[in-house]
């Protein structure tokens, strides 16, 4: 008997872990603009009402789904998707680099403001080096910077790239970022895998004039080469945190650091085809070492159980060398269904064991999905899923490791009817948002469990359901580096 309570007792712990709700998690999506992969349509191209509404309707569903941030391409093949001195907008955003939509609007800008109103986090997401991808140089507008100076560029099979060895290249790339995070209210610059291009086979990467001209004392290519991006990567994060301390640095590398035959001490029991060390010339782990970047997103695109990269290996591998930075995990939606993948790809529900795998890792702290569109279409029910079990509570996103600010509480708290209102204390113009809690009648007091969070909002008010359910309402205030402040308490 005692056995078959201690089975009842372990099953109904194991069934409640996969849908423990989180206070504090990443919930994010890619929304890649390169070849219209998710927004702009091609129907959008260039008309601006209709990416407008589009992008909105982008947001919306993230709103829907409990989701705290977005990951928005603004910098696909060094062209802009916002107004710039220094790139021309995308041919992607309008149909020919350079030229405009119908109607002129600052994408970011209205990104930034509809993304912030529905509490959405803005990470924009740039690729350093790519200047082609699949375009011709003949495609490049007069004002691109390739046209003034042709000297700093590369070509590596079909696309051209900026050297990454130049100081011109690293100069440039930092004038960029400084600008982003100067004029627009974003909350993180993010790079994704592209570094020193993915190899081709019998061909080498066009470098020895540079390594010649620009050696700084190395006598090994493949060590200069790292150098060459760990430099630029070290000079981001200064100029990053120099304007605004609060915008995060993060990177999304290819999932593999460098496989177990190559590293015995370090590497991880893979055989993957590509490592960024030895390939993309990204020594990811020194970054987060040194501190020079604030979250990690490895682009776990693999099943738990694969042969070669099984997720599962590698979600736990990236735990323990994240180095008290944030760790978040990119996952793969746009496999759910593929006809031609790995079997637990066509069987609901991946990434459901996926969340709760990473639920069970107390380094891991979110997911990023790629991409948009995936969630878009709900392939095999993922939204479904999260809607009513993974994400059906608020989640506060992950606070900043890296620095400690008093976050104060509001004051003022009141309840007029059904509308809650408070003023912020903070003079220092870092408020974010507000988290609002409500504890019914005879419950506990739990500032933990996320189910008593009835919004989040950047609004100095909200509307109660019911009021008189609760017998206390609560109000914390949320900084930029989302630190969270005591609350302020009103008995009911």
């Amino acid at each position: 008997m005692k056995r078959i309570v201690l089975l009842i007792l372990v099953a109904a712990t194991f069934c409640q872990i996969p849908f423990a709700q989180p206070k504090r998690e990443l919930r994010a999506a890619w929304i890649a603009t390169v070849a219209n992969i998710d927004w702009p349509s091609r129907e959008a191209v260039g008309h601006t009402d209709l990416q407008k509404q589009e992008m909105t309707a982008l947001l919306d569903t993230l709103q829907s789904l409990n989701m705290n941030a977005v990951v928005f391409q603004v910098r696909p093949t060094a062209d802009a998707l916002y107004y710039s001195d220094l790139e021309p907008l995308s041919s992607w955003l309008t149909g020919k680099q350079g030229r405009d939509n119908d109607v002129p609007y600052d994408v970011l800008e209205f990104v930034c403001h509809e993304a912030h109103k529905r509490c959405l986090d803005v990470h924009v997401w740039l690729n350093p080096y790519r200047v082609t991808n699949g375009q011709k140089l003949e495609s490049l507008a007069d004002s691109h910077i390739y046209r003034r100076h042709p000297e700093w560029f590369v070509q590596y099979g079909d696309k051209w790239y900026f050297d990454p060895a130049l100081p011109q290249t690293r100069d440039f790339l930092n004038s960029v970022v400084a600008d982003i995070v100067t004029r627009y209210d974003v909350d993180a610059i993010h790079f994704d895998d592209y570094f020193y291009p993915y190899k081709i086979s019998g061909k080498q990467f066009p470098d020895d004039g540079s390594f010649a001209a620009y050696p700084r004392g190395f006598t090994d290519k493949e060590e200069w080469r790292r150098d060459n991006v760990n430099l630029v990567i070290e000079q981001l994060q200064t100029t990053i945190k120099s304007i605004k301390p609060w915008v995060e640095f993060g990177i999304s590398p290819f999932g593999v650091w460098r496989n177990i035959a190559a590293d015995p001490d370090r590497g991880s029991l893979t055989k993957a085809g590509c490592q960024n060390y030895d390939d993309l010339y990204a020594d990811i782990l020194l970054w987060l070492e040194r501190g020079w970047i604030d979250y990690v997103v490895p682009q776990l695109y693999w099943e738990i159980g694969k042969r070669v990269a099984d997720y599962e290996v590698l979600a736990r591998w990236w735990a323990k060398y994240s180095y008290g930075r944030n760790l978040y995990i990119g996952q793969a939606p746009y496999q759910l269904g593929n006809p031609r993948g790995a079997e637990a790809w066509r069987t609901p529900n991946e990434i459901c064991r996926q969340i709760r795998l990473n639920r069970t890792i107390n380094e891991v702290q979110g997911s990023v999905y790629f991409s948009m569109r995936s969630l878009v279409d709900n392939k095999l029910g993922i939204c479904d899923s999260l809607r009513s079990d993974y994400y059906r509570t608020y989640a506060l996103p992950p606070a900043a490791v890296s620095v400690e600010e008093l976050s104060l509480p509001p004051v003022d708290i009141k309840l007029e009817g059904h509308v809650l209102s408070w003023q912020s204390a903070d003079t220092t113009a870092t408020t974010h948002r507000y988290a609002v809690y409500g504890f019914p009648i005879g419950e506990t007091v739990d500032f933990d469990n996320p189910q008593y969070i009835l919004s989040v909002t950047a609004a100095d008010s909200c509307l109660i359901d019911e009021p008189d359910r609760y017998s206390t309402l609560c109000v914390t205030e949320i900084n930029r580096f989302k630190q969270e402040s005591a609350p302020c308490i009103l008995e009911n």
